[in-house]
């Protein structure tokens, strides 16, 4: 449980870092996201995530 908790915390930092240091660019950025087509954000979210999980296969093997 500690450890998921770290990954957690780190994960929070990762995302949290762009908003606080650029968020002007998060603006803009979160626009073009919105007027993207949602089969692309799916396509993009599903690649997300198999690149994720062969990435955390790698990391226990």
């Amino acid at each position: 449980m500690k450890f998921f908790l770290c990954v957690i915390g780190m994960v929070l930092i990762i995302e949290g870092l762009p908003y606080f240091a650029f968020p002007e660019k998060i603006k803009s950025y979160l626009i073009m996201v919105y007027e993207t087509p949602g089969r692309t954000l799916r396509i993009l979210g599903l690649a997300s995530v198999i690149i994720g999980l062969f990435l955390v296969y790698l990391g226990k093997s």
